[in-house]
């Protein structure tokens, strides 16, 4: 009996590790890492993946990186603390927030020539989308609890909108509908772009602090990064919570990749957690790819599937005193960079 019972637990053992799997192998890694010139604090970036370009905000410009060369190819000035940028092909535009004089800047999205400055409606602009359902740009107004909606066709203000909160980033649904975290209420609002007022808010329990903002417009899903270190899936018709994941410590980003149907949390602890949706209500997190401290945003280029992550090198941290217990780490000069995030080929 006893080599019965030795055969049975070895059996039992062997069944169990086959149910959990063996630890999948790593899908991704950084690649490249492009060394850019400058100093300063950086936020978003984003990319235009039909011309492979890459826009980088840092500190009081925007920096364009042609991403096949891996090069620097221009710089659009006069952004004063610049935070997000948004791209309109329509029109052949861009658009960035600046954050410490309260306005948008505009430039040509070919030849990067400025073409003019905008007033914002609101204090502190930073997260910037575009709306192609109205053709508005949306300037999340973090100081004033506000959004601004400017007409892309003439640049000209449209509306104020007040959200009840501190917004942190925003998502359109491209069908009259703007998805906006309010960080400090825990909450998503809805606005209505026909009316430009606020219609709905939801509760993004058991999360909380919203920071990153992703959507699925095919299955209208939101993907809303908490700094709670949860990532919440709602349903954009509803407001319904679907599913919460584990995510990584002080997300910033977000991005939703259709074609893989899979979503990127990027978090300044140093990793970009990885989502797979396995249906229109399934979701499990198949990787945390190891990044870098910093690396808080990132771009997907949805034409290669990788990944581009502003961050930089840090100097050691002081030791703490009485006055400063907690003491920062200093950005090294002239360590900035974007890193390459690539899918491995197997």
């Amino acid at each position: 009996m006893r080599s019965f019972s030795v055969f049975c637990c070895s059996t039992i053992l062997f069944l169990c590790a086959v149910s959990q799997g063996e630890p999948s192998a790593p899908e991704y890694a950084v690649v490249n890492k492009i060394a850019l010139a400058g100093e300063g604090g950086w936020d978003y970036c984003t990319v235009d993946d039909s011309t492979g370009r890459l826009f980088v905000s840092h500190n009081m410009q925007v920096q364009v990186v042609d991403i096949a060369s891996q090069q620097q190819i221009g710089v659009i000035s006069d952004t004063r603390g610049v935070h997000g940028i948004a791209l309109v092909r329509e029109q052949g535009k861009v658009y960035m927030s600046n954050g410490d004089d309260t306005s948008v800047t505009v430039a040509d999205l070919g030849t990067l020539a400025f073409i003019g400055k905008i007033h914002v409606t609101g204090l502190d602009p930073d997260a910037i989308i575009y709306d192609p359902f109205s053709g508005c740009i949306v300037t999340c107004n973090g100081k004033s609890g506000t959004a601004t909606l400017i007409d892309t066709k003439n640049d000209a203000v449209l509306a104020t909108i007040v959200l009840g909160g501190k917004p942190e980033y925003a998502a359109s649904g491209n069908n009259g509908k703007i998805y906006v975290n309010l960080e400090d209420k825990d909450a998503v609002a809805v606005i209505n772009m026909k009316t430009r007022k606020v219609e709905k808010k939801w509760s993004v329990a058991p999360g909380s602090s919203p920071s990153a903002m992703a959507i699925d417009t095919a299955d209208h899903r939101l993907f809303i990064g908490c700094r709670s270190k949860v990532l919440i899936v709602m349903d954009a018709v509803n407001g319904k919570v679907i599913a919460t994941l584990p995510i990584g410590e002080h997300v910033d980003a977000a991005a939703f990749d259709p074609a893989t149907q899979r979503v990127f949390c990027s978090n300044g602890v140093g990793t970009v957690t990885v989502v797979q949706k396995t249906g229109k209500n399934g979701f499990k997190v198949v990787e945390n790819i190891a990044t870098q401290k910093g690396a808080k945003t990132m771009a997907l280029d949805r034409s290669t599937h990788r990944l581009y992550l502003p961050t930089a090198e840090y100097d050691k941290a002081p030791e703490p005193t009485t006055e400063n217990p907690k003491p920062k780490a200093k950005v090294r000069s002239g360590s900035f960079m974007i890193l390459e995030v690539a899918p491995i080929e197997k």
